[in-house]
């Protein structure tokens, strides 16, 4: 008996817990995602934009092409919405000026300058490069009520956006760094087209 009540104890801690991240975050729940914008399903946003500013096509491949070229851990979360282990990316550490971009089809995400340190174990952003390229829903999974996001134009899984983040935004774009590649690049040098 003592250890039910220690389980229950437990689920109602995590469950609060949820609902105090999330209580802030009810728009995603009505359709719109953390910034207030209307959540659009991934692969519908677009253009979509390289580093050097030429319009890049939607990528769509079956699972045989993504498993050939994805390592095993990335296919996992990229294609399988897995999670990386908390600290164990090179990314998370890394200061260097430059691109994160999509580690599945290159697409330009975020940039050095609006990635910060979150002490959440994940590379954390609070903006991305371009609010076409990440498309985000709604991730009832777990029973949690979260917001998925994703590459807008190969459909990746690449983490979460949080409203725990840090001004001007707000947001935390909380990333798996397996689901990401890095492009040191001097950000001046970058031209990628707002919408």
């Amino acid at each position: 008996m003592k250890n039910i009540l220690v389980l229950l104890l437990a689920l109602f801690g995590m469950i609060s817990c949820n609902t105090a991240q999330n209580s802030g975050n009810a728009k995603a729940q009505t359709g719109e995602n953390a910034s207030g914008a209307i959540t659009q399903d991934a692969g519908s946003n677009g253009p979509f934009y390289s580093l050097t500013g030429e319009i890049l096509k939607p990528v769509n491949k079956t699972e045989a092409q993504w498993k050939a070229e994805l390592t095993a851990q990335a296919f996992n979360v990229l294609r399988e919405d897995g999670t990386e282990r908390a600290f164990t990316s090179p990314l998370l550490e890394n200061k260097k000026e430059g691109v994160y971009t999509c580690g599945g089809c290159s697409l330009p995400l975020f940039t050095s300058e609006t990635k910060f340190k979150s002490g959440t174990g994940w590379p954390s952003f609070y903006e991305p490069i371009n609010a076409t390229h990440v498309g985000e829903e709604s991730d009832n999974r777990y029973g949690m009520r979260r917001v998925e996001v994703l590459c807008n134009r190969c459909g990746g899984h690449l983490g979460h956006v949080f409203d725990d983040g840090p001004q001007p935004t707000g947001l935390r774009y909380c990333i798996n760094g397996v689901s990401l590649d890095f492009e040191p690049i001097k950000l001046a040098e970058v031209k990628i087209a707002k919408p």
